[in-house]
């Protein structure tokens, strides 16, 4: 795959000026200085400040709803009297998809003397996890898009990555396609790619797959489109994982004139989700019959309702937040797991050295079906080559009926071994 004090009063307010200033800072920045959390401890524990980053607006793939979910959950929970009785306080950053942009955000995390950074996107692991180990900060929930999150010692993933997607990616497609070709980033995130969807082809019987790589930025992916059918032959798959431009390759690929060969086509969620079939046809559009493969349930899964409830009450019509996007959904789940670990720890104040203490003694996390139990003790880790701190190898089979994402499988698939196979 893709920045972070207490006043407390004895008796109500009696001023209805102080009132509305108080409720104007309480819905800008989540923060409560001017009274106490309904249904708190009446402020006598510290607040607990966190980041959650992610690109937004950018030329390449951005992920908007991941800080917008992490805002409405923090209005959830201090709504209800904090987590354990801390107001929790979310500073958000935009990391600009850009090595500066990461770095910057990490840095003020720092200074901002954040206890955590939790459910965040970037590429660039070596620029922000550098900032956080020297401060000590740990990585919870990030997307899993780099070597850094799964390898670094402050760094507690909630999914396998890009690494289960693609590993069960290929096994996916193993069982339905005599060839496959895959469109992957031009990029040091996307060399990694074709190894990991060929661990799974392998596993499955297949050999390895055609690699066409592609501008993570372009407008027009006809070239790669003609390439790709090309490659995959009769009775072939396609699969592509591009990020935001996944639609455009495919809008591209559609344009390309049939020859009469049966292909179909693949990506994994984040890549392609339920919005984008709907906007591109539905049951008549380019999807029909695509093979997905996600870290999580079909977003219509009944697992999801407390997500869903929290985003109707409390994220204000934010149009960012699409439930059915796994950038919110990992974000969901990271913050699901934060307030486990605040709560096992169970101190009038948070620390950063505390929650990964927490996470390293094996605080267990339970996510309601949405993921395995998740620890981070060491013997809960996949200890693989390349991807050592990886704890949930889950991935679940999904494929577009009718234009509706549906589950291929209803269960998990542990492709841990899978992984363990993976050759660059």
């Amino acid at each position: 795959m893709t920045g972070w004090r207490r006043s407390s009063f004895s008796r109500p307010f009696q001023s209805g000026a102080i009132r509305a200033v108080c409720t104007a800072v309480v819905g800008a920045s989540l923060l409560v200085g001017c009274g106490v959390l309904p249904g708190g401890s009446g402020g006598s524990r510290e607040p607990v400040t966190v980041m959650t980053w992610a690109p937004i607006g950018t030329n390449a793939t951005n992920q908007p709803g991941m800080p917008a979910m992490a805002k409405a959950y923090a209005r959830w929970v201090n709504a209800n009297g904090g987590i354990d009785g801390h107001t929790l306080r979310v500073l958000t950053c935009d990391e600009n998809n850009d090595t500066a942009g990461a770095a910057d955000c990490a840095r003020r995390a720092v200074k901002e003397n954040a206890v955590a950074v939790v459910g965040s996107y970037s590429q660039h692991g070596r620029e922000f996890m550098a900032p956080l180990e020297a401060a000590s900060i740990p990585y919870l929930g990030g997307y899993g898009l780099t070597e850094e999150e799964f390898t670094s010692f402050l760094s507690y993933p909630v999914n396998g990555g890009q690494a289960t997607l693609l590993a069960g990616n290929g096994r996916q497609l193993a069982r339905e396609c005599g060839r496959t070709t895959l469109v992957r980033p031009d990029t040091i995130t996307g060399d990694d790619l074709p190894g990991l969807l060929n661990s799974g082809l392998g596993q499955g019987g297949r050999g390895p797959a055609g690699d066409v790589r592609a501008a993570e930025d372009a407008t027009d992916y006809t070239p790669q489109a003609e390439q790709a059918r090309a490659s995959a032959g009769d009775g072939g798959c396609v699969t592509a994982v591009l990020g935001d431009r996944t639609e455009t390759f495919f809008d591209s690929y559609r344009r390309v004139p049939e020859d009469g060969r049966d292909i179909r086509v693949s990506s994994v969620l984040g890549s392609v989700g339920q919005p984008l079939i709907d906007s591109t046809g539905g049951k008549t559009g380019p999807f029909e019959g695509a093979y997905l493969t996600g870290w999580y349930p079909v977003a219509t899964d009944p697992a999801w309702n407390a997500m869903r409830n929290v985003i109707d009450k409390y994220a204000f019509g934010d149009n960012d937040i699409d439930p059915a996007d796994p950038g919110p959904q990992t974000t969901w789940i990271a913050y699901t797991a934060l307030k486990a670990v605040i709560e096992s720890i169970n101190d009038d104040t948070i620390t950063a050295g505390k929650i990964a203490d927490a996470l390293n003694r094996g605080v267990k996390v339970n996510t309601d079906g949405l993921t395995p139990p998740l620890r981070w003790r060491y013997e809960d880790m996949l200890g693989a080559p390349g991807f050592p701190r990886i704890v949930n190898r889950d991935v679940t089979f999904q494929v577009v009926r009718e234009g509706r994402l549906i589950a291929q499988r209803k269960d998990f698939v542990d492709v841990g071994q899978t992984l363990g196979n993976t050759t660059p």
